[in-house]
């Protein structure tokens, strides 16, 4: 029997160089505590993430990891779990890594269902490149780069990929650890693609009043009496409603992942005609 693992076990001897207060640092230990939770042997997780603040986590953890390019954490993750349906594939990045350069292949990966978890830490700022307005930026806020506030709408998380029609929608927030990573565990345990929004201050450049925000304005929807993960309209009530910061699972569905149905089609093709390599090369040449 091996002894089972905690959650400092999954954290490497790299120390992170985030500013004091910043919110990632519950993501990364609530991530930690998560693959400790669903025991999962280090060697089977891949973390991959793009270019920002929160995208310097996979070097925390003692996990397979990757930094690609801005924007680019979610088609590399999905290319990793279809040449390894076998591991357990997470992307994190930050609201303006996967929601703007990155945001055109959020549609692409929630669509084809492709079993991967995808943690977003918002805290509508790009805090890496010292403050400029992000997607998710309120109306009206002031930042280095909107000196007499931003007249731009916000991207809306939830409502983006409930459009996208994604089979496990979730909000949470680092202002609490204990349901953060219930969220992710419960992410991570679905079959098909997961996408967790956590609300997550950023205390240089957005203030630490933040956190007061949501510890005032959030609102578990799971307590609620007529809470129903599977209700598509109230699930959408939940992530258009401006009364409140939903956090919980706002949808869940299940359907068949992209793994599942390649592996149809491959069954389908064998039944059909045996084809020879040299037929097939000579299909390619002139």
């Amino acid at each position: 029997m091996t002894e089972k693992l905690t959650a400092k076990d999954y954290i490497s001897s790299l120390k992170p160089i985030w500013c004091p207060g910043c919110g990632d640092f519950a993501v990364l230990n609530a991530v930690a505590k998560a693959f400790s939770i669903l025991e999962l042997p280090p060697e089977n997780i891949a973390v991959i993430s793009g270019i920002g603040c929160s995208s310097r986590l996979p070097g925390y953890l003692k996990t397979y990891g990757f930094n690609a390019i801005h924007g680019r954490a979610l088609p590399i993750a999905a290319g990793l779990k279809l040449a390894r349906p076998d591991i357990t594939v997470l992307a994190v990045g930050g609201d303006g890594d996967i929601f703007s350069i990155g945001g055109n292949h959020l549609p692409h990966v929630a669509r084809r269902n492709i079993d991967l978890t995808c943690v977003v830490m918002d805290n509508g700022i790009y805090g890496l490149t010292k403050g400029q307005v992000s997607p998710t930026t309120p109306l009206g806020e002031k930042t280095v780069t909107t000196t007499y506030g931003s007249i731009e709408d916000p991207i809306q998380p939830l409502k983006l990929l409930l459009s996208y029609e994604a089979s496990f929608v979730a909000q949470s927030t680092s202002v609490d650890p204990k349901h953060l990573v219930e969220m992710i565990v419960a992410a991570m345990r679905h079959k098909g693609f997961s996408f967790v929004n956590v609300r997550s201050p950023c205390v240089t450049y957005r203030g630490k009043e933040q956190y007061d925000i949501i510890r005032k304005r959030s609102v578990y929807i799971d307590k609620l009496p007529d809470y129903d993960p599977t209700d598509m309209r109230k699930a959408w009530h939940h992530a258009i409603t401006p009364e409140y910061i939903s956090l919980g699972i706002l949808y869940k569905s299940e359907r068949d992942t992209y793994t599942e149905r390649q592996a149809r089609l491959r069954q389908t093709a064998k039944r059909g005609r045996e084809w020879k390599i040299e037929e097939l090369i000579n299909g390619f040449m002139p």
